[in-house]
């Protein structure tokens, strides 16, 4: 999800609808779960910690100036049709914890498409800014220890399948339609992601590059990326 952030911003950067400099607070409304030892960083510093330090707030307060649809136009411009992109962290882990009024009261979310899911998307967002991050993540442990529904998990989180997340990935990496300046930027900060070291070591030289992206929580580990051999 947060690689596919990354390339969205950048298509707003080369459209000229984001700047480079802006810079930005973290807030209340903004702040997600986990720590975040930065403030008035600008886009390229958090594009950086969203990726190397799998940071959620920095990917929230970047998926929010892109536009939550044009993150989700990034598989609908692929036809991806069951890849979901369009929450922000806080967004999904308040609608999980039973905080969010839209998504209890919206019985049509996971299968809305187009305009209308970009509608709820945005009251459920809406919802999210209005709680602390402690108080969400307190939910979410209660959650978690009592009450977790995997059917409940498969809703509100970002989703794809292994194709559709297959395809994203080798579009973003192959032909991202970026100008250079912001392809080298994505190589770059993609190239700073979990597990490059590993991966050069056990190839013995011949790994040329290694973009890639690692998190986890909840007793989950989430490894993706793309490698480049010297041939």
């Amino acid at each position: 999800y947060k690689q596919a952030v990354l390339w969205a911003l950048l298509r707003e950067v080369d459209a000229g609808r984001v700047q480079p400099g802006e810079r930005f607070t973290v807030t209340r409304q903004n702040q997600s779960l986990g720590s975040y030892p930065f403030d008035g960083s600008d886009v390229r510093a958090l594009s950086e910690r969203m990726i190397h330090n799998s940071d959620n707030t920095a990917t929230d307060i970047l998926h929010r100036r892109a536009g939550l649809g044009a993150v989700q136009d990034v598989a609908d411009r692929l036809g991806l049709c069951r890849t979901r992109l369009i929450l922000p962290t806080k967004a999904w882990w308040v609608a999980q914890s039973g905080l969010s009024a839209t998504f209890n009261g919206s019985g049509r979310w996971t299968g809305v498409r187009g305009e209308e899911q970009r509608r709820i998307a945005a009251l459920i967002d809406q919802d999210a800014q209005k709680y602390r991050a402690d108080y969400v993540q307190r939910k979410l442990n209660d959650y978690f220890d009592h009450r977790r529904d995997d059917a409940l998990d498969a809703q509100v989180y970002n989703l794809s399948t292994p194709y559709e997340f297959g395809t994203l990935v080798a579009q973003e990496f192959l032909r991202p339609d970026l100008s250079e300046a912001s392809r080298r930027w994505q190589r770059e900060v993609m190239g700073t992601g979990f597990g490059k070291s590993a991966l050069t070591i056990t190839r013995q030289g011949r790994v040329r590059y290694v973009g890639a992206k690692g998190g986890n929580g909840w007793q989950l580990l989430t490894y993706s990326g793309y490698v480049e051999t010297t041939d």
